[in-house]
């Protein structure tokens, strides 16, 4: 369980933005009042499913809440369950609140099993063999009714994770590896 004060630090370290760019405040949580909770909502476009949670809450991380992530965000083509690294929800959680757009991230790929990524390989040469999906590590989003090139240059300016741009097939991938982008 990662404390509020321990993220907010961790997000500092991996911000580069300054105090100028999160606002007069010293957190990334600057504008939206260092929040009691942290909610998220999914689409996911492959399985019709919809997911509203709050997965963080009183100063932790709510096991039940992260169950119902990981089977939302499971290898929808094999059924597969990985567990979904929480620096994720958090960076989604923190990119939604940059953004300033309610509304629910629309989940193009979530885990994938290894099997999968293979498959995928031998059908696109954008799929890395090491894939960060294979983790639980990484998603592939967009989130209506924000420009897909506004999501990605919030994402990037947080300096956190890895950073890919699709405008042809229209999703960001978003992931907790090193800080990087294409």
């Amino acid at each position: 369980m990662i404390k509020r004060r321990d993220f907010i630090k961790l997000a500092l370290t991996h911000c580069t933005l300054g105090a100028a760019a999160l606002g007069a405040s010293p957190s990334v949580f600057a504008n939206i009042q260092a929040p009691r909770e942290r909610q998220l909502t999914f689409y996911h476009l492959h399985t019709g499913e919809k997911l509203s949670t709050t997965y963080w809450a009183d100063g932790g991380y709510i096991a039940g809440e992260l169950e119902s992530v990981n089977h939302l965000l499971r290898d929808h083509r094999s059924g597969e369950i990985q567990l979904i690294d929480t620096k994720l929800l958090d960076l989604l959680y923190v990119l939604q609140q940059q953004v300033d757009k309610p509304g629910a991230y629309h989940i193009i790929s979530g885990y994938r099993s290894p099997a999968t990524n293979a498959k995928l390989r031998e059908d696109s040469n954008g799929v890395a063999k090491k894939s960060y999906h294979m983790q639980g590590k990484a998603i592939d989003v967009r989130l209506p009714g924000v420009e897909l090139q506004h999501l990605r240059k919030a994402a990037l300016n947080l300096h956190i994770g890895g950073v890919g741009y699709y405008p042809k097939s229209d999703f960001v991938h978003l992931d907790t590896g090193r800080p990087r982008f294409w």
